[in-house]
């Protein structure tokens, strides 16, 4: 999609969407068919080159990616000395004034500067020596900050990015409700993704919860840009987002709502407990998505002449307690869906081990701190 106005400046800028691990290569997938420039395949994130804007539609168009990051300096910091001269040579006032707060956060790797909070603490300190020196005032820290710097610290090399993000793109603004055990929306789209979902085909998550699975699907299948949802980003609020900017993004955000596509696949919402189910029904409506809700056990699922894509996030047991029977039965039960496909995060090793057919694809990833598998099988 091409999109009329322009930034005050076309500059040609490096980004970063960062990933949750596992989710790399669809993430790399969706950036390619969004159309942004020089997309190139790396773990634990994706590079991309492109201008401003192109920074602000992975923002608003990214279902997977859960930061934009934008490359401001790369110089080696085998010492502070070298990192404070390093920092220093970035010309902070375009994007930080002292009307503004600021935050820095580090991570380091295989580098002589080992510790994040100091490392940290030399970056902002020649942040703020060089706005005092120029401006006679300094910008304040802050833990809701309007300019989020971040350091990557790798073999004495430093990358400095701004954070375009603010929150975490996977904060919608369409939850209003959330289960035991709720599923980042990043996470869920990357899951739609790897199971190969057309966006056409029939799609139904039996055990719902919340019901983030199948509204990030409803939301894909309309064209609907997650980002449309969101209050502001971070780059709203730094000091280079002038009224020509603000008017750009105006304007790219219409074209994004125009896009919207009319028939959508049936999606169905699923879960035993209605209560759940009531939440997941005012979620949806906060999203302004069309699901079909069923309060149905998983067990009691029954295969159709209409094959269809099952794609869910079982309990594991660990945040919510589940008896020790249960993996087995709910495989058995989709090993009934004959001519289905199912894909399902599995924090258990018990759901593969009760599927007598191996997965199709096998994944390692992670939901928040805990590991899990995503399977996928074609029921024969």
């Amino acid at each position: 999609m091409k999109f009329q106005g322009q930034c005050a400046v076309e500059e040609k800028l490096e980004f970063h969407a960062s990933a949750i691990a596992g989710t790399e290569e669809v993430l790399c997938d969706e950036l390619r068919e969004l159309g942004l420039p020089s997309v190139r395949f790396n773990r634990g994130g994706i590079p991309f080159r492109g201008s401003w804007q192109d920074g602000w539609r992975a923002c608003l168009q990214s279902r997977i990616a859960q930061r934009i990051h934008v490359l401001l300096a790369r110089f080696p910091a085998p010492s502070p000395a070298m990192l404070y001269t390093g920092v220093q040579s970035v010309a902070w006032a375009r994007h930080l004034t002292p009307k503004q707060t600021f935050s820095v956060n580090a991570i380091c790797r295989g580098s002589q500067l080992t510790h994040e909070g100091a490392t940290a603490l030399k970056v902002k300190d020649a942040i703020v020596d060089q706005l005092r020196a120029t401006q006679g005032l300094r910008p304040n820290v802050s833990e809701d900050p309007d300019v989020r710097v971040f350091l990557y610290l790798g073999n004495d090399k430093a990358a400095l990015y701004l954070d375009m993000s603010g929150e975490p793109l996977h904060k919608r603004g369409y939850r209003r409700e959330t289960g035991e055990a709720p599923l980042r929306e990043t996470l869920a789209a990357a899951l739609l993704r790897m199971a190969g979902w057309d966006r056409k085909t029939r799609l139904l998550d039996p055990l719902c919860g919340s019901g983030t699975i199948a509204i990030e699907a409803a939301l894909w299948a309309a064209n609907v840009a997650p980002g449309l949802t969101r209050e502001r980003f971070g780059f709203e609020r730094w000091a280079s987002f002038g009224d020509a900017e603000a008017q750009a993004l105006r304007e790219m955000k219409g074209q994004l709502r125009g896009a919207r596509a009319g028939q959508t696949p049936r999606i169905i919402a699923a879960d035993s407990d209605a209560t759940v189910l009531a939440k997941a029904q005012l979620n949806a409506r906060a999203a302004g998505v069309k699901l079909a809700f069923r309060e149905q056990s998983v067990l009691d699922l029954q295969g159709d002449d209409q094959p269809a894509l099952i794609v869910t996030n079982p309990p594991y047991g660990v945040r919510l307690e589940t008896e020790p029977l249960f993996p087995r039965k709910v495989m058995a039960a989709f090993c009934r869906l004959h001519g289905w496909r199912v894909a399902l995060l599995a924090g258990a090793p018990a759901y593969a081990q009760e599927m007598s057919p191996r997965p199709r694809l096998r994944v390692e990833l992670l939901n928040g701190d805990l590991p899990c598998e995503f399977l996928l099988y074609d029921i024969p």
